[in-house]
């Protein structure tokens, strides 16, 4: 029997509960919705790394970071590295393809000296690492990619009409960071173009082979600019604020004191973050309005998502695929969106950054009754599960297992890591989620792990970066504090439970691979 095909949608910085199915209020996400509806709706759902290129990692090789090796952003993943890709073409005889975002090495690649950003330079749609076939984006037409080329020779007007990522430049109505009134038609977004080179990929296979397809949205990470056409859809004004911030500015400082010396010294702007967001930006400075209408804007591009990939499984069931694929759907990581009063992303091991949508709508002829499974799992076990549906047994290589079908798979746990990406800031981070429990240890701060870029470092604010002696960490009680205010790490009455998930963790922690990869860009 054929293998059945696997299309594998992801977005880029989705919290959990943006889709209606999970809970989401705002966007409106009915084809989400259907393949929850029609599938399995994970409800515990962890990534293993709160950023981009240790995600996107772990999804392809089925490995934690630090097996791997890309345990930060500017990290690249080596073209040999095992991969899933590699496995199904090789064991089952997949085609694979890659439409949209992969950052498997930097984009901040000014000399193109990663293959990753020389492809849309050489004209060049693949092979690369194990995609047979490749049309890659990213946050606009912003490096070195086939969207960037495309609209910039065949429609050169829209190109300043994007907001610029990174720099926390004020814009839209409130001069919210990185937001902007895009004037660009929806047609030529990058959401719909994802979408429609990925129908032309499906419209030109060949009926007899199985196929992997990863459609990979750049959105909804910042920067925020979906087409101005599409403002009406989420008025940002009528938004309530999010549960998880407290109401002034006093409330949040008095819940960021309860936590490691990097939570407040970073609201208050005494650090910066450079790891998930503009070091220039100070999250104490952002307004409601703009909280609000940067939320709108999310939510804007939630639903652009959604419609895009609507098209896209209407096609498949126009040529007949529908019943002999499986679509995932899922994000990388999630995004702080004003939770504990913060924005974007970096070492702050919550739920608003761990927990990701993940949806698996099997195969309508392989037979699964849908189904909600609570137990925890990772995107470690995606790879594992790619096998799974291809009837391949799963490679020693991998770290994951296939994804549960039905609820009662005793899975007790699952385990997200952080370390730093550069040189001088050296904090790592290690975080166990298990019975509603959230425990993260802090190691020592180093001094000598991590990128070192001079020229970056003499313009960057580093301000005041905390150093941890190894002593300090966080316990949430999530059933009774889900929105992670109260921590109970030093609560005396909580010192058993805390040794106990303290030694689960360290337990559970795979060894690592004895030789770190480089840092080698910024991003």
């Amino acid at each position: 029997m054929r293998p059945r095909n696997i299309l594998f949608i992801t977005t880029d910085q989705q919290r959990y509960e943006a889709l209606g199915c999970n809970g989401g209020r705002v966007a409106r996400t009915p084809v989400a919705d259907g393949l929850a509806r029609d599938g399995i709706r994970y409800e515990r759902a962890h990534t293993q790394n709160v950023v981009c290129m240790p995600s996107r990692a772990t999804m392809v090789t089925g490995q934690y970071p630090r097996t791997h090796g890309v345990v930060a952003n500017g990290i690249a993943l080596p073209e040999d590295a095992p991969n899933v890709m590699r496995y199904l073409k090789r064991h089952a005889g997949y085609r694979t393809a890659l439409l949209g975002k992969a950052h498997f090495q930097p984009v901040l690649d000014l000399g193109l000296r990663f293959r990753q950003n020389r492809l849309a330079a050489e004209r060049s749609f693949g092979p690369w690492l194990d995609f047979d076939h490749l049309e890659l984006a990213v946050h606009g037409p912003v490096g070195a990619t086939h969207y960037g080329r495309w609209l910039a020779e065949h429609h050169p007007e829209d190109l300043r009409g994007f907001a610029v990522v990174l720099t926390a430049t004020g814009g839209g109505a409130t001069g919210a960071p990185e937001v902007a009134h895009n004037p660009i038609p929806r047609a030529r977004y990058h959401t719909d173009w994802v979408a429609d080179r990925t129908i032309a990929w499906l419209d030109a296979r060949q009926d007899d082979e199985p196929w992997f397809v990863w459609m990979s949205f750049p959105d909804p990470h910042h920067p925020w600019d979906p087409p101005a056409s599409e403002l009406g859809r989420v008025p940002w004004r009528d938004l309530e604020l999010p549960p998880g911030r407290p109401r002034s500015r006093e409330a949040v400082e008095r819940v960021l004191a309860e936590k490691p010396a990097h939570w407040l010294a970073w609201y208050q702007g005494r650090y910066r973050n450079p790891e998930g967001g503009p070091a220039t930006f100070r999250p104490a400075s952002l307004g409601d309005d703009q909280l609000r209408e940067i939320t709108a804007m999310i939510h804007i591009e939630n639903e652009l998502v959604d419609e895009a990939t609507g098209r896209v499984l209407a096609r498949l069931a126009a040529l007949g695929l529908d019943p002999h694929t499986d679509v995932f759907f899922t994000t990388d990581h999630g995004d702080l969106q004003g939770d504990l009063g913060l924005l974007y992303k970096g070492p702050y091991h919550v739920d608003g950054l761990m927990r990701v949508p993940l949806l698996w709508r099997p195969a309508p002829a392989a037979g699964v009754a849908p189904a909600v499974v609570k137990e925890p799992v990772g995107l470690v076990d995606l790879a594992p599960t790619f096998c799974a549906v291809a009837g391949l047994p799963v490679p020693d290589f991998m770290e994951g297992a296939p994804l549960p079908v039905a609820p009662g798979s005793g899975r007790e746990r699952v385990i997200t890591e952080w370390d730093s990406q550069f040189r001088d800031v050296g904090m790592h981070l290690r975080t166990l989620y298990r019975d509603d429990w959230l425990v993260t240890i802090y190691l020592p701060s180093t001094r000598a792990e991590g990128g070192h870029f001079p020229v970056l470092e003499a313009v960057w604010p580093k301000g005041d970066i905390p150093r941890y002696d190894g002593t300090e960490g966080e316990l949430y009680d999530l059933r009774n504090d889900p929105h992670a205010w109260h921590n109970l790490w030093n609560d005396p009455a909580h010192r058993r439970r805390r040794d106990e998930l303290v030694a689960d963790l360290r337990a559970s922690l795979r060894p690592g691979r004895p030789d770190p990869l480089p840092v080698a860009s910024p991003v």
